[in-house]
């Protein structure tokens, strides 16, 4: 007798469960240097205070318009509050282009971090994807 594909995939899935869970997202996964996706900032992800509430922070620090009016190093550009198994969110993002602040979602994928910006519900977002790196190149000067 041939198993029904309804028995065979709660089967498959409780197979399969230890494997994804040991490949499920943690809270520090976000922590590190991230190349932004156009290449011209380096942002770093870090643990920070929200008031009493740890937290998730970026700061850029590395900016290719470095040294000019347009310099955002130092620029603090996320504080995402809460950890929900998935995404860091519950907090805002900066965008040091337009000086806007929205809502934020913050998820990693392996070597890709993707930081969604909206307003009102995540689908009615932008999301910027970010590489990790190791190095932070020269240019930006404490503020």
């Amino acid at each position: 007798m041939r198993p029904t594909p309804f028995l065979a995939a709660p089967a498959l899935a409780l197979l399969l469960a230890p494997a994804t869970s040991a490949l499920a997202a943690s809270p520090q996964d976000a922590q590190g240097l991230w190349l932004s996706g156009d290449k011209a900032a380096v942002i770093q992800f870090a643990p920070c205070d929200a008031g009493g509430t740890a937290a998730l922070c970026g700061r850029i620090v590395w900016d290719k318009d470095a040294g000019t009016p347009q310099d955002a190093c130092g620029v603090q550009i996320a504080q995402l509050r809460q950890w929900d198994g998935s995404a860091w969110r519950n907090g805002w993002v900066h965008d040091p282009r337009t000086g806007k602040n929205y809502k934020g979602a913050l998820r990693v994928k392996g070597d890709t971090l993707a930081l969604r910006a909206y307003i009102g519900t995540e689908m009615l977002g932008e999301t910027e994807e970010m590489a990790r790196t190791a190095a932070i190149p020269e240019g930006c000067k404490p503020r």
